[in-house]
């Protein structure tokens, strides 16, 4: 069977390596593995994402859908350290190594535990929900992310997503005005946008 990041249980072979990086102007250490979305180095779209991501004015806690090992959820964390944020995916590998990193980094304020898109996500009421959602699963499976995250933002609560144009940003930003009644572009750049919208 074909392996894909989504998948619940990647069959790649483990070859775990580990590698430092910078976001939001803080060092943080990674350890990544066969079998998980861009294990490299931080992709471009999320990397993106994070540095775009500004602190929401509603109280709360955040919401990472999609979390792979951690990068935006982790950076999120360090950055709003009275904030809890929530780590999900449907990646049993990701999730494994989205806790040894966060352990690494010191963010003691996370939740990291499996959902498949927000369907198993404790609790309610994000001031955020930050999504690089997972492209390859499908159009239905991502539109179920901004669905969810509708669902599971308090009033005044934003949704951040990145989304490279090629990959469907038309379709995501109309899906997007059709949820939420609004949607802006907060960063455009290298065919990447990241779109920001408000529950009201």
């Amino acid at each position: 069977m074909s392996d894909h990041y989504y998948s619940r249980d990647p069959h790649a072979e483990s070859a775990p390596k580990q590698w430092k990086t910078e976001l939001r102007g803080m060092p943080l250490t990674f350890k990544t593995d066969a079998g998980v979305f861009s294990k490299g180095d931080v992709d471009f779209g999320s990397r993106l994402l994070i540095e775009t991501f500004t602190e929401p004015a509603v109280g709360g806690p955040l919401l990472d859908i999609g979390c792979g090992y951690g990068p935006v959820g982790l950076a999120a964390a360090r950055s709003f350290p009275d904030r809890t944020v929530h780590m999900v995916d449907v990646n049993s590998r990701a999730l494994s190594l989205a806790r040894e990193n966060a352990g690494a980094n010191g963010a003691g304020n996370v939740e990291i535990y499996e959902s498949d898109a927000g369907a198993d996500v404790r609790g309610g009421g994000f001031a955020a929900v930050l999504t690089n959602p997972p492209i390859r699963a499908g159009k239905d499976t991502v539109f179920r992310v901004y669905e969810d995250a509708f669902r599971l933002l308090a009033p005044g609560g934003e949704l951040w997503v990145v989304i490279q144009k090629k990959q469907g940003a038309p379709s995501t930003e109309a899906k997007l005005l059709e949820l939420f009644g609004n949607v802006e572009t907060a960063a455009k750049k290298k065919g990447y946008h990241i779109f920001r919208s408000v529950k009201h």
